[in-house]
């Protein structure tokens, strides 16, 4: 990007954008901190998500994700996800995506960039920030808890222990034994000192975790007691639909923006349609990292982040500049045939 425009258009494969971001997730967590700020100084822009469904998959759907991100980043475009859960019976991930970024100065795009590990890295970072910011700035806790143990709970755990976290031990829940256990073997790989164990019950999981992590399919809430959580966990409702209102009205709650996050049926929003307000609602992340709101420790903490598309810009816009940089990108000069105007 510069003021010279270019015509050039890049292509960033899988296997660069899987290189670039387990080079370095610090650097992620601390792009998607610095966005949320940009989102809370009002310099972005994050429009609804768009879905596009299917009358015979009624399970199935790709959303577009339109969005600017400005300060430091400039960046305009918009990331097309796919979610098709029958994927999984194939033996193949559910979701896919691709991102586009424009240029802000001409509009004109400048990469597609795979984009479903750039969304599933850019989801961790928000959680491994969001879990730090409910613990107060601590980065360690006795036991921590994964309820649905897919390709993003596996990305989270992977960011928790590569920005220093520390934990004695972890409790897995998934419907699937096989997942639970497979993700199980790959955190014993990366930390021998944690105590890795699958159990029989999401409730399970809640009680024994300081930390809990949710990032399942679910399309309604499956966990509706609030004792669950008397122990006042911080708790990453990472998959927006686990918790009934009950729940969610018996805690503090962040989120990462009130309006994309009470739309749409998730938690929050079933919350907010049964007691018709949002005073549940503490604030936003940006704002306890600002400080402009506090948590207290004696009750349940709740962060739910939308996740929009303004952090897949901030991680893609880096992942590009990175694989133009080494030679990883894919570049095609001259992909637009109109260069000049007559």
């Amino acid at each position: 990007m510069g003021n010279t425009p270019s015509f050039d258009f890049a292509i960033v494969g899988g296997d660069a954008v899987h290189e670039i971001v387990s080079a370095d997730k610090s650097a992620i967590v601390s792009l998607v901190g610095r966005t949320y700020a940009a989102l809370g100084a009002g310099r972005a822009i994050n429009p609804d998500s768009y879905f596009l469904r299917f009358p015979d998959k009624p399970n199935s759907r790709i959303i577009a994700l339109p969005a600017y991100l400005g300060g430091e980043f400039d960046v305009a475009g918009i990331k097309w996800i796919a979610s098709f859960p029958d994927n999984i019976a194939r033996g193949i991930p559910r979701a896919s995506a691709v991102l586009i970024l424009n240029d802000y100065e001409t509009g004109y795009p400048l990469a597609c960039v795979e984009s479903s590990i750039i969304s599933a890295a850019r989801t961790a970072a928000s959680a491994v920030l969001g879990a730090e910011w409910l613990q107060g700035g601590a980065k360690s806790a006795p036991a921590i808890g994964f309820i649905g143990t897919g390709i993003i709970s596996r990305t989270i755990a992977e960011f928790f222990l590569a920005t220093g976290w520390s934990f004695e031990r972890a409790y897995l829940y998934d419907l699937s034994r096989d997942y639970s256990e497979a993700l199980g073997r790959h955190l014993e790989s990366l930390a021998k000192d944690i105590d890795v164990s699958s159990v029989d019950s999401a409730a399970d999981a809640i009680r024994r975790s300081d930390v809990v992590v949710f990032a399942t399919t679910s399309a309604s809430p499956h966990v509706a007691d609030p004792r669950l959580f008397a122990h006042c966990p911080a708790v990453l409702h990472i998959s927006l639909r686990d918790l009934s209102p009950e729940v969610i009205l018996a805690s503090q709650n962040i989120v990462d923006d009130v309006e994309h996050c009470l739309k749409a049926n998730t938690s929050p929003h079933l919350a907010e349609q049964k007691v018709g307000h949002r005073d549940f609602i503490v604030g936003t992340l940006d704002e306890l990292m600002r400080g402009a709101v506090k948590l207290a420790p004696d009750r349940t903490r709740i962060f739910s982040p939308f996740g929009m598309g303004i952090f897949d810009l901030a991680v893609g816009l880096h992942v590009y500049r990175q694989a133009l940089a080494s030679g990883r990108a894919v570049r095609i000069p001259n992909f637009f045939h109109e260069r000049t105007r007559w």
